[in-house]
């Protein structure tokens, strides 16, 4: 009997220790990658004027407002920001709208000599300390609205230490704010936009208005020797169309780190599909560096409904004042990127979109949150890249009630073009407008100062419908590519004749591309004039399109790879920029789409060798983008809206999300 009762004890040992043995297993599993990539991207700024963007910002979960650490250490402590995109194209309220001040004994306020931070995917953390005390702060996005930020002291002295704890904010740097106090929450109002701000201190915490845009907080916290005590302060921005009460409570119900595991099991979880899911040559720890700094990229321009805006989406760049908003080309490739690791958002970014498709199957070009700061751009569109988009993220998930939603939006929208845009009716179309202007016309291809436009003229097809007087390469490439799209998707729906029909429709389009739009003597494929007897010259990044679409010949797509790994044309620092380097108005520096590398671009040239075999090429080019691009591969730097294919330096906007999106795209498998 004794044996058996030692036996069973040392089971139920062996079974416990089991248990604690899995619990430190999964807790490690769950911070491996958001651990090991920390600092990716660089947080630190102090700004001083409300448009300051030298820096940059933190954001998830959708959240319209940012935060930063502070560039220079000092008595306070705090976050920068917050940075609010709830207003006039993004400004900071104030430097810090939390700083703390501790004072021991009465006397001065506390220095801490040495500062550490880190950024996660997940949240901010920072450290400061001093012989005695040592100070940790984190901040965590709870949700769209709030943020949480536990603020930890501990007592290294070997005695009690009696302290007081003392919060303000430095100036107001935003217009139109105002404060109003309730008990212990601040309210934050601004004439500029409809988002209200609200700041909670804990109830033992005593706030009182300076005046109405200045408040102070004091609070007393006695610590014996190695004793530390955590607070948490909640910091919300939240839309008229969003229940402040229910957002109240459940800020109220929150535990800290409950929400702090959850955010690092959901980064977690994005970061290992995206990093599993490599191609075989790129897993390595450099290129997943590139991936998280992509995802990270992704997750700070991502935005919640508000507004004029009904599903959940990214910006181009919260960096970039102008690009706080949704555009439909970008729209297609954020979704393609996010769908290897976040379906979910991949649709709602599709939904956003279409929103506001026009009964004749129109997509707007870019919308906003807010009208009053700037309108939705109805005088073009932009390029149809949507089903593929939407093939891509049901090759993810194989959510056949997607498709059925969004079949028939995508086929008015594929329809729109023929009926909009071929001004001869021969089956091939055209960009154009529909105010009749040239420049919203040059938009509508995204590629709005390309050579290819220089003579254009704009001609009218009908009211509201114009063209350009040419034929583009790209776009009927694009449209193939739909066609092949449309009739997957319609298999899916199990749709046969309608299947076949798209089929159909694309190997008479296929070979208008082959015969039309392909110079045989410089083996390139260009635009040309309505009547697709004069090619329009000047080698661009249009020119390998056909090749991503899987509309080109063998032979053509040969001796296209010749001109792309040709190191005086296409084959530079950052390859497969916009337009040969040996071109006489290529021009980086001042020609937005006249050389510069974009990596939309850069990508589908890759897959466009991918494509017809040409692997060792794609693999080479890949490597190539990656190292050649300044920043790409190190810590701290932003990604770009585009880069000098010549230098590789970094140009115009920072914390592109195409360019993120598109990173991805590159390293994954398909």
């Amino acid at each position: 009997m004794n044996n058996l009762k030692y036996i069973t004890a040392l089971t139920l040992v062996l079974v416990l220790l089991s248990c604690n043995s899995k619990q430190k297993t999964d807790s490690r599993k769950i911070s491996k990658h958001t651990n090991m990539y920390a600092n990716i991207l660089d947080y630190k700024i102090s700004p001083l004027q409300k448009f300051d963007k030298e820096g940059l910002m933190f954001s998830d979960q959708g959240a319209w407002f940012a935060y930063s650490f502070h560039k220079k250490t000092g008595e306070s402590i705090g976050f920068s920001g917050p940075f609010l995109m709830t207003q006039q194209n993004g400004v900071w309220l104030t430097n810090s709208f939390t700083d703390l001040i501790i004072i021991e004994n009465d006397n001065h306020p506390k220095s801490f000599k040495n500062t550490d931070y880190n950024a996660y995917t997940s949240h901010l953390e920072q450290t400061f300390s001093s012989e005695e005390l040592e100070v940790t702060q984190k901040l965590v996005f709870k949700s769209g609205h709030t943020t949480l930020i536990e603020t930890t002291i501990k007592n290294n002295s070997k005695k009690e230490k009696d302290l007081s704890l003392k919060w303000g904010q430095s100036p107001i740097l935003a217009d139109g704010i105002s404060f109003e106090l309730e008990k212990n929450e601040l309210k934050i109002n601004s004439t500029n936009s409809l988002a209200k701000g609200h700041l909670i201190f804990p109830k033992d915490v005593e706030i009182k208005l300076i005046d109405s845009l200045h408040y102070q907080a004091h609070n007393k916290l006695s610590l014996k020797p190695n004793e530390k005590k955590s607070f948490v302060i909640s910091q919300s921005f939240i839309f008229p169309e969003y229940s402040w009460d229910k957002e109240k409570n459940n800020i109220k119900n929150a535990d800290f780190e409950e929400v702090l595991q959850k955010r690092k099991k959901d980064k977690e979880t994005q970061l290992a599909l995206l990093i599993k899911n490599s191609k075989k040559q790129f897993q390595d720890s450099i290129y997943n560096k590139a991936l998280i700094k992509a995802h990270l990229t992704l997750q700070n321009n991502w935005r919640i409904p508000a507004g004029e805006i009904k599903h959940e989406g990214l910006f181009p760049s919260y960096h970039y004042k102008w690009f706080n908003g949704f555009w439909s080309w970008d729209s297609w490739k954020h979704a393609v990127g996010l769908s290897y690791y976040d379906t979910k958002l991949a649709k709602e970014q599709m939904r956003l979109m279409f929103h506001f498709q026009k009964d004749d199957g129109f997509i707007v070009d870019c919308v906003f949150r807010d009208t009053l700061i700037e309108k939705h751009n109805y005088r073009d569109t932009k390029p149809p890249l949507s089903a593929w988009a939407v093939s891509k993220i049901y090759n993810k998930d194989k959510d056949i009630e997607f498709v059925k939603e969004f079949y028939p939006k995508l086929k008015k929208y594929h329809q729109w073009w023929y009926n909009k845009r071929d001004h001869d009716k021969d089956g091939l179309c055209e960009y154009g407008s529909t105010d009749g202007s040239l420049i919203a016309a040059k938009w509508e291809s995204g590629m709005d100062n390309a050579i290819r436009f220089d003579n254009s003229k704009i001609l009218k097809n009908e009211e509201g419908a114009y063209s350009l007087d040419q034929e583009s390469v790209d776009l009927n490439a694009y449209l193939y590519a739909e066609k092949i799209y449309l009739s997957q998707l319609a298999t899916e729906l199990k749709l046969t004749e309608e299947s076949q029909q798209f089929i159909t429709e694309a190997n008479k389009l296929k070979t208008k591309i082959q015969e039309q739009f392909y110079d045989k003597n410089d083996g390139w494929f260009y635009d040309t004039n309505l009547e697709g007897t004069t090619f329009i010259k000047g080698e661009g990044s249009e020119g390998w399109t056909a090749l991503w679409a899987n509309a080109a010949t063998q032979e053509q797509a040969k001796a296209v790879k010749n001109k792309m790994m040709n190191t005086t044309k296409f084959y530079t620092k950052v390859p497969f920029q916009t337009m040969s380097a040996d071109h006489p108005k290529f021009d980086p520096l001042k020609g937005y789409w006249r050389g510069p590398n974009w990596l939309d671009q850069s990508y589908f040239g890759v897959k466009s060798l991918r494509n017809y075999g040409f692997h060792s090429e794609a693999d080479k080019a890949t490597i190539q983008i990656l190292k050649g691009a300044k920043g790409l591969l190190e810590d701290g730097k932003s990604i770009r809206e585009n880069y000098h294919p010549l230098t590789g330096k970094g140009l115009h906007a920072k914390n592109f999300s195409w360019s993120a999106a598109h990173i991805i795209m590159l390293l994954q498998k398909d």
